[in-house]
């Protein structure tokens, strides 16, 4: 029997459970239909270890996605469709890592694919990683450990870094967390600051990860180097280890893991905005190379970010521009304040449309289609 970590988000309290809830040892605790009663259930098992069979978890996941095709209407495929399925197709690489048999070549696979959706529209994986409104926390591990791979893409090749260094500063976002993935998923959605256990666990899974990649047979120095050494500081600070003298491809890894988690949201804060976000790493690293590589790659107005038009009209950025502060523009509250339902794009670098700033998000913002902005359809053809 292969057990996997109890999806506590998967647990809806007072709802019977859709499969077994074993321990370590393969133990019945509940069965499938039994039901969890209140939170503090829920935190006892999870502390105590609750693990669900692997087939069954499966199986349970198969009859709900069958079921949400038969009662929801399609979503379209298209570039913003494939961007939020991956965390749940790395979810699938990972659960398959746990026989770590061709776990190089499935991981590299993942990377060769992230590279190829990048270079389809940069502006999009951009918008993507921007605005997170929608984004399910329970994946949150997944979501981060992609964005910060393409966001350490990005890093990699504005410092002209050759393509197989590249490749192993990738693969090290993708496999730095696998021991702490599910974790990260439940720190994002509690609405308490980080147990000590929970402490304890973060601080050993740089080394874990390593191991486990060398077990898995990872060879490459850069790749291993980069996941072990991806929480030290050249002050010391850092951990595992405490080291002060740090490979530049972990310190890379480890500019990309922060900002993207400071852009993120959680339960417990909001998301910095970019711009806060850049000016912190820019005083940590003094302005240097990796900092301004990060700075240069989202610019002033990244896609995603709200903007106030000259106009009065209020617009989402939607593509950077050689000009970095007249970016396209998808214009969606009008210089009255309503809403705009269908799609106006305007280039900012025209003086009738240029922007006057940086706009505060409006309440609507969760429900506006990325597809709208970009022009792609929001409901599938029959």
């Amino acid at each position: 029997m292969k057990l996997l970590r109890l999806p506590a988000a998967k647990v809806k309290l007072g709802v019977p459970l859709p499969w077994n809830v074993r321990d370590a040892d393969e133990r019945l605790l509940l069965s499938k239909g039994q039901v969890v009663d209140s939170q503090v259930q829920l935190d006892a098992l999870l502390e105590r270890g609750a693990f669900v069979d692997f087939e069954e978890a499966k199986a349970a996941e198969s009859l709900l996605v069958s079921q949400s095709a038969i009662s929801s209407p399609k979503r379209p495929v298209n570039l913003f469709s494939i961007w939020d399925d991956l965390p749940n197709e790395m979810r699938l690489l990972v659960e398959a890592l746990r026989e770590p048999i061709d776990a190089v070549e499935r991981i590299q696979g993942f990377v060769r694919s992230l590279v190829d959706l990048v270079d389809k529209d940069v502006d999009i994986a951009l918008y993507h990683a921007v605005r997170q409104e929608n984004a399910d926390l329970y994946f949150y591990g997944f979501s981060h450990s992609i964005q910060t791979a393409v966001l350490c893409l990005l890093i990699a090749r504005r410092m002209n870094w050759p393509q197989p260094r590249v490749n192993s500063l990738m693969c090290a976002a993708i496999s730095m967390n696998i021991p702490v993935l599910t974790l990260q998923g439940q720190m994002a959605k509690q609405d308490v600051p980080m147990r000590e256990s929970q402490k304890n666990q973060i601080r050993r899974h740089p080394g874990e990860a390593h191991e486990w990649l060398q077990k898995a047979g990872v060879t490459d120095p850069e790749w291993l180097t980069a996941v072990l050494q991806h929480h030290e500081r050249t002050d010391g600070s850092g951990y595992p280890q405490g080291l002060k003298e740090v490979a530049e491809i972990a310190v890379a890894l480890r500019v990309a893991d922060v900002f993207m988690a400071k852009i993120s949201p959680r339960i417990l804060r909001s998301a910095l905005s970019i711009r806060e976000a850049a000016k912190q790493l820019y005083e940590e690293d003094k302005g240097g190379p990796l900092s301004s590589a990060v700075i240069k790659e989202f610019g002033i107005y990244p896609p995603g970010e709200v903007v106030k038009l000259v106009s009065g009209e209020t617009a989402l950025v939607m593509r950077r521009a050689e000009n970095p502060r007249c970016p396209k523009v998808a214009c969606i509250i009008d210089a009255k304040g309503a809403s705009i339902t269908h799609t106006l794009h305007y280039d900012t670098a025209l003086p009738e449309h240029a922007i006057a700033g940086k706009a505060p998000l409006p309440p609507n913002i969760a429900r506006i289609p990325p597809e709208r902005i970009y022009g792609y359809a929001t409901v599938a053809p029959k």
